[in-house]
């Protein structure tokens, strides 16, 4: 991983933070590990989710790689920013070879994030984990920490949803680390990780300081919170008529 690279990149996006005046409140940084390896699991609603977790992981003077689609790293201008950050390319059908490398950055003492959903969920509420966070924590014996960001998702997510609208709060919270041992039943860490996120979930999305500005407004709440955004049933054939064009333009 090139520290300079990735530091420059944060100094950027906490420029761009500034000029469009985000609240960014991040609780619980203390949680992450100020040494040694780590599995930072976050919910997953838009674009920008890796710079929140990034910003948060920054206040233990930590950096993270993340795991990130192989869309992203075969983008002309982000694909070169991040190898040289480090971050680990996912293909989805060949997804062997990103738990690896993965694996090697956690035994190196590195703090690897990780989207259990997999992909972004457009009902804003959590979707089926996979089973990556946990098998990396529980075969490593390293924390496993549950991170939520709410808000982010306002500025820049699927389905064309973006603004640049000045002053939206975006709330980051990261929750009290799961130990595992080596003789941790995976299944049983994931399910943990997965009430603890929704407990933080459900606390960022109560606590949230900013109310939809008309009915217009309303899509970026989950149908539960009286918002226009699908239910999951809806999100999920979304999903999958995404991926099918995806697959359609691959081939």
């Amino acid at each position: 991983m090139t520290e300079f690279t990735y530091r420059t990149m944060n100094r950027f996006f906490r420029a761009v933070f500034r000029v469009l005046g985000l609240r960014i409140e991040v609780i619980g940084a203390h949680h992450i590990p100020d040494t040694g390896a780590a599995v930072l699991a976050s919910n997953h609603i838009g674009y920008l989710d890796f710079t929140f977790m990034g910003l948060a992981a920054s206040h233990r003077s930590r950096l993270v790689r993340f795991m990130a689609k192989r869309t992203i790293f075969d983008n002309p201008i982000a694909g070169p920013l991040m190898r040289n950050m480090g971050h680990i390319r996912v293909d989805r059908t060949h997804g062997a070879g990103a738990y690896r490398e993965a694996d090697r950055a956690i035994r190196n003492g590195e703090i690897v994030g990780i989207y259990p959903e997999a992909t972004i969920s457009r009902a804003w509420t959590l979707k089926p984990f996979k089973l990556g966070a946990a098998t990396l924590a529980v075969k490593n014996s390293v924390p496993l920490v549950p991170v939520i960001v709410w808000g982010g998702h306002r500025i820049w997510t699927v389905d064309g949803h973006k603004t640049f609208r000045r002053g939206i709060p975006v709330t980051v919270l990261i929750g009290e680390p799961i130990i595992p041992t080596p003789d941790s039943n995976i299944d049983h860490i994931n399910s943990e990780l997965r009430k603890r996120m929704q407990d933080l979930l459900d606390e960022a999305q109560i606590g949230y300081p900013d109310k939809p500005h008309n009915p217009q407004d309303r899509w970026w709440l989950p149908a539960h919170l009286g918002g226009t955004a699908p239910q999951p049933r809806l999100a999920a054939e979304a999903d999958r008529r995404a991926v099918a064009r995806t697959d359609q333009i691959q081939l």
